[in-house]
């Protein structure tokens, strides 16, 4: 595949590890620009970086933008897929990242169908550790952490290298 014809993935960093391996070990042939995992915790953050990443990735690969965010990464109101058709790009078929590496097309509520568990990655481990600290700073204590996930009833860490 030529440069002409290469895509250009927009992902999520949480997949960065993933991403670079397969990149890396030729399995994708692709070029990726990620945008940080980090405005995850605020959607109009998150949507306005985004807008601007593919609005770039179009100017260099019109037609040839991929958008791996899950449908839900944005909110529950179709906001991702209005995002992907204003723009007229592919997204893969994902609820989130964890449905990503799953395989897509909602795994991911198979695999947890009460809402009750937390499946954890590289990029999601590193996620949750930069998250506590800002909510650390923001003035939440162990316990505010703690009554966060009382809901979750296990973990379970995925190897995705």
């Amino acid at each position: 595949m030529n440069q002409k014809t290469k895509p250009c993935i927009v992902s999520c960093s949480v997949l960065r590890k993933e991403i670079e391996k397969l990149v890396q070990e030729g399995e994708l042939n692709a070029d990726v620009i990620f945008v940080s995992k980090y405005f995850h915790v605020d959607y109009v953050q998150l949507e306005k970086n985004l807008r601007k990443v593919i609005a770039k990735a179009l100017e260099c690969y019109p037609g040839r933008v991929i958008l791996v965010h899950g449908d839900f990464c944005l909110g529950t109101n179709n906001e991702m897929k209005k995002l992907t058709d204003e723009y007229g790009i592919v997204k893969v078929d994902a609820l989130n990242c964890i449905d990503c590496q799953l395989g897509g097309k909602g795994k991911f509520l198979e695999a947890d169908p009460h809402h009750d568990l937390m499946f954890l990655t590289p990029g999601m481990i590193d996620f949750f550790s930069h998250a506590k600290k800002m909510m650390l700073k923001e003035g939440l204590d162990e316990t505010d952490l703690r009554q966060l996930f009382n809901g979750v009833r296990g973990i379970i860490l995925l190897d995705t290298l």
